[in-house]
């Protein structure tokens, strides 16, 4: 094993910045089934001495975290004082950083920079006592690395028993799996994560034919050119995704969006049903295909509009 970094290799948290999270808070309630959250709105400057690119800021934010069996997913709605989590959002809405705990901030805080990962942001918790660093991994990762170190440990409720009352997940799963990130050079990206992560290298592994893929893009067969890396975390996997010179989804979010997070995913049952289901809520398939290797299938399902990232559906072939 490698020294990563960041400490640790466990990907823990999943932040998306939102305009209306009041909205946000009821997709994603609908889509975990759990109740809808309320939001908190962070402390004062006093309590939460937010520094921004070194300079004291008075942004506030409302936050929610959802627990669920994999990662938290955390939604924050930031007010329009400076903050990355403002400027994110004066360009877009969607995930804006994953996160990590560590026991040593100021420790990998140093050992980052030294390596070429400035700090971008700092502050104090609001709801307990700790502390966060926005990490600059941008250019190099394509998304934002957030550390936090606790001063007190993460108090989790207990998973209870859902009964038939209660709400049920949309997809018949509340685990999300999978975290992907497109890419010009999978090559310059592995070698940044598994740095960050102190994992070596998986092997980089190509599409399929297309006998075996049989890839549909909006519509039409392709050969959905692109090299994959699956790098496996204690909770979740991270998929990077170098795409080729055929249509695809993810030639097409490098081309229209630039590189970054493309999709989250879900592995569920009975596919044909949850695509069905999907789209009978107004969230249209965008690319469906088997697995390079014939031993399952996925479906991309255009949920930006709620979501602000695609939802990836995953079915792996019995035997």
């Amino acid at each position: 094993m490698r020294e990563a970094l960041l400490g640790t290799s466990e990907l823990n948290q999943i932040c998306f910045v939102v305009g209306d999270i009041e909205k946000a808070a009821g997709a994603f309630a609908t889509l975990l089934g759990v109740e809808k959250p309320n939001w908190f709105l962070t402390g004062t400057r006093e309590v939460s001495q937010i520094v921004y690119n070194g300079v004291p800021t008075d942004a506030r934010n409302k936050l929610i975290f959802i627990n669920t069996p994999s990662v938290q997913i955390e939604l924050i709605e930031p007010d329009q004082e400076p903050s990355t989590m403002r400027d994110f959002l004066n360009e877009r809405e969607g995930i804006h950083h994953v996160a990590f705990n560590t026991d040593d901030m100021k420790k990998q805080v140093a050992l980052l920079g030294e390596n070429g990962y400035p700090v971008i942001q700092t502050g104090e918790f609001t709801a307990s006592k700790g502390r966060y660093a926005y990490v600059d991994t941008v250019p190099a990762c394509k998304t934002m690395v957030e550390l936090l170190e606790r001063d007190e440990p993460q108090p989790i409720p207990p998973v209870k028993p859902r009964g038939a009352d209660d709400p049920q997940p949309l997809l018949g799963t509340d685990t999300l799996t999978q975290i992907a990130v497109v890419v010009k050079d999978l090559d310059a990206a592995a070698d940044a994560y598994c740095s960050l992560l102190g994992v070596e290298k998986p092997n980089v592994l190509k599409e399929g034919p297309s006998e075996v893929t049989q890839v549909v893009f909006r519509g039409e067969e392709t050969e959905a050119k692109a090299r994959f890396l699956f790098i496996k975390t204690p909770l979740i996997e991270i998929e990077l995704i170098e795409p080729g010179d055929s249509p695809s989804t993810w030639k097409e979010h490098l081309e229209t969006k630039g590189e970054g997070v493309h999709h989250i995913s879900f592995l569920v049952k009975n596919m044909d049903e949850k695509i069905a289901l999907m789209e009978e809520k107004g969230y249209p398939v965008i690319q469906t295909g088997n697995f390079w290797n014939g031993k399952g299938r996925y479906a991309y399902m255009d949920t930006t509009s709620d979501y602000h990232v695609i939802i990836e559906l995953l079915e792996k072939f019995e035997g």
